[in-house]
């Protein structure tokens, strides 16, 4: 967790200081004194985000603002945009063309990030989407930890951590891949200790479009294929940050009566929690209630 005050500095003021109609002032600031961002005095998130994804930043702002009054004050995201000039995945070349556009976007956008001084950095990307295995999946986080960030989010960590605390050890997917991104997927959770008894994938064939899925196609995926009465499943897991799902777990969590745990709030929750927040958070699902 940062302490308070390294989100604090003295502001670098121009020689003369403020000025009114062109001449010096004296306002109060103390050059000499600390001040804290204003809107981000808890915590400056730093989002990693495609260029291409539409959901994603809607999601974590919903939340922080939603629960202003009951734990996410001063709390923001600084977002900056991973560049992918042709996010196409319909075959194996289009992913494999795409998986390089990505990291190679990712590497240039980190330090594009860091001129905010985030406190914490969230990889904003479904990485085992295109690359295959845990270590491979690592990889891209590792490297923006080496950077210099303090804290980061990622999928992979996020997922686990989560999943532990939900109790839950037999999963369904439900994801915007295809089979490969699925396949992919699933990999990951089984390396990571899970078992993947179902998976359900829309088959997005470019990036952009997936947040056009239909809330009522995802829930349908659910409700039909991934959690039918007697399935036996502890979580429905939800990849891909450019597929809302927030809405979709507050709704059905409810009625399937087991934990949906959408990616973007699980890693926001992360974020939160590495940072030492842990007041419960309403609107993202059963995993938001828990410290």
């Amino acid at each position: 967790m940062i302490a308070p005050s390294a989100r604090e500095l003295a502001p670098v003021l121009a020689a003369g200081g403020p000025i009114l109609d062109g001449q010096p002032v004296d306002i109060g600031i103390d050059p000499a004194a600390r001040y804290p961002d204003v809107c981000s005095h808890r915590l400056k998130l730093g989002l990693l985000l495609p260029a291409t994804n539409c959901s994603m930043e809607h999601e974590l702002w919903s939340l922080i603002v939603r629960n202003q009054q009951t734990g996410l004050a001063g709390i923001g995201i600084h977002t900056t945009n991973v560049v992918t000039p042709s996010p196409r995945f319909g075959n194996a070349e289009e992913l494999a063309a795409y998986r390089d556009q990505f990291l190679a976007g990712l590497a240039e956008a980190v330090p594009v990030a860091a001129l905010a001084a985030p406190d914490h950095v969230i990889l904003g990307m479904s990485i085992e989407h295109i690359v295959a295995g845990l270590a491979d999946v690592r990889a891209p986080a590792d490297a923006v930890a080496a950077a210099g960030q303090r804290g980061v989010s990622a999928w992979d960590v996020a997922a686990d951590q989560a999943l532990k605390r939900l109790n839950a050890r037999r999963i369904a997917l439900l994801t915007p891949f295809d089979a490969t991104g699925n396949a992919n997927a699933t990999r990951m959770f089984r390396e990571l200790g899970y078992e993947v008894v179902a998976s359900f994938g829309f088959a997005c064939a470019l990036a952009r479009h997936i947040a056009h899925i239909p809330d009522w196609a995802k829930e349908k995926a659910i409700m039909q294929h991934l959690a039918p009465p007697g399935a036996p499943v502890d979580a429905i897991v939800q990849c891909g940050t450019n597929m809302s799902m927030i809405q979709v777990a507050e709704r059905l969590e409810p009625v399937i009566g087991r934990p949906i745990l959408g990616i973007n709030a699980g890693l926001l929750w992360h974020a939160l929690r590495h940072n030492g927040i842990t007041a419960p958070i309403s609107g993202g699902g059963m995993l938001l209630q828990h410290a």
